[in-house]
């Protein structure tokens, strides 16, 4: 059988990935670039997350693939909502 914690990530993964691939689907239809580390570290996260939620909520598997799916879509809003300013060092 397998452990909680995989199928929890793996689930997590494949919410993070149905959602990577519409983000995929939406930008090149846009006629944007698809940049394919992107979609793999926004899975990898999806995996991570998936894993945590899935298991402290109640060991629920549709939650570890909703938070892989709309967790990463968090994480990626506040990216974008974060303006990062260079550090200049020396400078008054």
């Amino acid at each position: 059988m397998i452990n909680l914690w995989v199928m929890f990530a793996l689930l997590g993964g494949l919410g993070g990935l149905v959602r990577g691939l519409l983000g995929v689907r939406k930008a090149l239809l846009e006629g944007r670039t698809f940049v394919f580390t992107y979609l793999l570290s926004t899975v990898l996260i999806a995996i991570i997350i998936g894993a945590i939620v899935g298991s402290v909520l109640g060991n629920s598997t549709i939650m570890a693939f909703v938070a892989g799916y709309a967790g990463t879509d968090l994480l990626e809003s506040l990216a974008k909502s974060i303006k990062l300013v260079p550090l200049k060092i020396g400078e008054k």
